[in-house]
């Protein structure tokens, strides 16, 4: 996790002396590989780099190590030198002299996914790092998320994120009325008594960033609606107690589709009290030592690696950064005990 992590790093002078990125995706060898799911799209992107600001900021809010805030300040840097003047954010750069990609549509200036997940990342780290710039991008940036319409219920989830946290700023009292306004828009999209990633999505939903009944738990206890969080127990019943039960018995699994169940699994447990949740969270991430279809770990502790996951019961030799995050936050206990025993030189890009 954070040792391979620390191997996908580079510095991005482009954006400051100490702005750091992270390379999307390694080969067996640790070797980064460029990004070419949708064409050539780049090497490094603000998804990976909003969700390690957030990871960071987490273990430095827990550990205080140095070298940990020292990745907060070069995750932010890059994510902040990425905005554009509109408060838009494209999502890759072509190559490490930091051009950006504007014509891929994995990258497109204000993408749902790249612009809810760097305006998140703010927002967790705005209460630990005393810098003026970020709130100056966060009133750049929300106004896209605010008027944007037609979102996915997995996108809504990241802003409804977002809002939970401001809503706490009494800068941000408005975003109040926006916790049960999306709220009601994952609710509303729903087959079965599952809530679904997107009102076009058929069949069993996706598990990839699937947290909306997470999500729903956490607005349902602020808000005081015991009938929502009853309908994110209905879903989550539905959704993941067979995957859990299986542990992820499914042609391809990767570790965000785990992490996110680990994720819902939390809040809900923490919502309601069930020790329940507690046992299905805890066989979740056995999924990362061996509980799965493979009967193989995919963390493999001794060389610090998160595979990409498993596809036909096979593990994915190769490691990228989403692999790394997503798994130090499924398994967060153990990636504070790894971030204590290493040194300053292994923990940060050399």
């Amino acid at each position: 996790m954070l040792r391979q992590l620390a191997r996908l790093g580079r510095r991005v002078p482009f954006a400051g002396d100490r702005a750091l990125a992270l390379a999307v995706y390694s080969d067996p060898l640790n070797a980064p590989v460029q990004a070419r799911e949708s064409g050539y799209e780049g090497v490094a992107c603000i998804d990976d780099a909003a969700r390690g600001l957030e990871l960071y900021c987490a273990l430095w809010e827990t550990t205080r190590l140095p070298w940990v805030r020292r990745w907060c300040e070069g995750l932010l840097d890059f994510i902040l030198a990425m905005q554009d003047a509109d408060g838009r954010w494209p999502n890759f750069i072509l190559d490490w002299e930091g051009s950006p990609n504007r014509t891929g549509p994995t990258s497109i200036a204000g993408g749902h996914f790249w612009q809810a997940r760097a305006v998140l990342a703010l927002t967790r780290a705005a209460p630990l790092i005393s810098d003026e710039r970020i709130g100056a991008a966060l009133r750049r940036g929300l106004p896209h998320i605010l008027a944007a319409t037609d979102v996915p219920s997995d996108v809504r989830a990241l802003h409804i994120r977002a809002a939970l946290a401001l809503n706490a700023d009494p800068h941000h009292h408005g975003l109040r009325k926006h916790l049960a306004l999306w709220s009601e828009e994952l609710l509303s999209c729903r087959s079965g008594g599952v809530l679904m990633n997107s009102p076009d999505e058929r069949g069993a939903p996706h598990l990839w960033g699937h947290i909306q009944e997470g999500v729903v738990a956490e607005v349902a206890v602020r808000l005081g609606r015991d009938d929502w969080l009853a309908i994110a127990r209905t879903s989550a019943e539905l959704v993941f107690a067979t995957a859990v039960g299986t542990g992820f018995d499914l042609p391809r699994v990767q570790p965000y589709d785990v992490a996110s169940a680990v994720y819902t699994l939390s809040r809900l447990g923490d919502a309601t009290g069930d020790p329940a949740y507690g046992t299905l969270v805890n066989a979740s991430r056995a999924w990362f030592d061996g509980r799965n279809p493979a009967g193989q770990p995919v963390y493999d502790r001794r060389e610090g690696r998160v595979r990409d996951g498993i596809d036909s019961r096979t593990v994915n030799p190769r490691s990228g950064a989403e692999a790394n995050i997503v798994g130090a936050e499924a398994l967060f206990n153990d990636a504070v005990l790894v971030a204590s025993r290493l040194t300053r030189s292994e923990g940060l890009p050399r």
